[in-house]
Order: structure tokens, then C-alpha cells, then sequence
């Protein structure tokens, strides 16, 4: 009996969507969180009767045949990058992007890494950071005597000091995008790193080539939607449930041959 296998393989896809809905769950708090979503495909089939072979004893076509499947196999854990709610913070370096787009940062290696995760903060040198100390690229260095900053939607970032009427400029934000944002790899801490199936890179200023703009004071909210989720849980779990029941009941019926006499 293949069926022992193949309700297994049933109940190990839907410990794979219960870990993914686990996992959207446990960040309905992240900021500018994007939700996951276990996709699955049916595997080989077994061909008893192939569908269009001819019939040996009068020469006809047989129309469906005998195709018998083997289970299911998880085919990928894909992103939803739906923009999640926009939600006032007032912090002069929290900044959310309205729209299509990644920061980047540059990682302790060396490489770019890229994230919409906006909660920005100094490091003891003024270097603009994210909350794992991370330096923004471009780097922009905010002067220890700068009264206030302000950021207008197409990044730039100005200085206002005591004493002096002008702002200055200390630099400004870039965006980076990608031909296929679920081709890259996450990699934990809200960051994604480019992979070949995401494409490399496409850097422009806030508000060109179809990117979004930079909304200062604002923070991206987690798009998960959590009645959405609990749904999907209660199905996966009656999902597991029921290929239980299937090896039950291959169970007790190797048991029923077994004792034939």
C-alpha cells in the first residue's frame, strides 16, 4: 500500500504550513514585516495505464487511464510583499517608504544588505544606523551639535542648527528595487541579501524610476493579517488530522489481512 507514504508525506506538508503560520504569527509585531505562504505540488504518479494508449483488444484509445499519485511536496515558501499599514511615530529618524523599494545597508563583511525596516538610530559617531548598528548606504553622518533634522519625501536629509536660519544638507536616501523581490533570500534582523533570481539591483532616488517615497515620522507596520492566519491554521491543522486518520485507516486494514486465515 502506498498510502501509508503518501498520507505521511500530507502531514509533513502541513507541519510545513503550521511552521510558516507560526512564523507570520510571532511577527505580527516587526516592523515592515512581509508575510510568508507554504506552497505546495502534487508529486510523481504512478502510471498503471497511460492516458491515449491503445486498447490491445479492439484498438481503441484508452481516454483517462490509470495514474495513481504519490503525495505532496512543499514547492516554495513565498513572500507577499503587500505594503503593510503606515503608522505615526513622530521620531525624527523613523522613516517608512510609500511604495516600492528597499534601503540597503552595508554589512560588517562588507556586502549590501537591503530592508524596509525604517527604525533608524545614530551610532556614538553620528553614522545613520539601523537598529543592529548597520550603516545606511550612502552613509550620512549627522553633525553632535544638530538641533533637529527633517527628511522630505525624496530623501534628502537636513541639519538645522542653533543660531542659523538655513538648513544644511547632510545627504540624501536612495532606494534600491528588484525585478523579483521573492527571488531574495532572507537572511533574519529584516534583511534580505540579492540573489540571481532576484536580480541585481535597480538604485535611484526616492520617487524616480517607479520607486516610492520616504515618509519621515513613520514606521511600516507588519502586513500580516492575523485573522487571515488563524484561519489557515485551523485549516492545516484539520489537514494533518485527516491524513492521520488515513494511516489509521491503512492501518487497520493490513491488520484485517494479516489475520486472514
Amino acid at each position: 500500500m502506498q498510502s501509508l507514504k503518501i498520507a505521511a508525506t500530507g502531514m509533513a506538508a502541513q507541519q510545513m504550513r503550521v511552521d510558516v503560520i507560526s512564523n507570520n504569527l510571532a511577527n505580527m509585531s516587526t516592523t515592515a514585516y512581509n508575510a510568508r505562504r507554504a506552497e505546495f505540488a502534487d508529486l510523481h504518479y504512478q502510471q498503471l495505464t497511460r492516458p491515449g494508449t491503445i486498447n490491445a483488444s479492439d484498438g481503441t484509445i484508452v481516454p483517462t487511464g490509470v495514474q495513481i499519485g504519490l503525495g505532496v511536496r512543499p514547492s516554495a515558501v513565498t513572500v507577499d510583499h503587500q505594503q503593510g499599514s503606515l503608522s505615526a511615530t513622530n521620531g525624527e529618524l523613523d522613516i517608512a517608504i510609500d511604495g516600492e523599494g528597499y534601503l540597503e545597508v552595508t554589512l560588517p563583511s562588507g556586502a549590501s544588505a537591503y530592508t524596509r525596516d525604517g527604525a533608524l538610530k545614530l551610532s556614538a559617531d553620528g553614522l545613520v544606523v539601523t537598529s543592529d548598528g548597520y550603516a545606511i548606504a550612502p552613509e550620512i553622518t549627522v553633525p553632535d551639535d544638530t538641533r533637529s533634522i527633517s527628511i522630505n519625501p525624496d530623501g534628502e536629509i537636513y541639519a538645522y542648527f542653533d543660531g542659523e536660519v538655513d538648513a544644511e544638507l547632510l545627504g540624501q536616501f536612495t532606494l534600491a528595487d528588484f525585478s523579483n523581490q521573492k527571488g531574495l533570500e532572507a537572511i533574519g534582523g529584516n534583511l534580505f541579501l540579492e540573489t540571481e533570481a532576484s536580480g541585481p539591483p535597480l538604485v535611484a532616488t526616492p520617487g524616480e524610476d517607479g520607486l516610492g517615497t520616504v515618509r519621515q515620522g513613520y514606521l511600516e507596520d507588519s502586513s500580516v493579517d492575523s485573522v487571515r492566519e488563524i484561519t489557515d491554521l485551523i485549516q492545516a491543522q484539520r489537514g494533518y488530522e485527516l491524513n492521520a486518520k488515513v494511516i489509521s485507516a491503512v492501518d487497520q486494514m493490513l491488520g484485517a489481512t494479516t489475520q486472514i486465515r
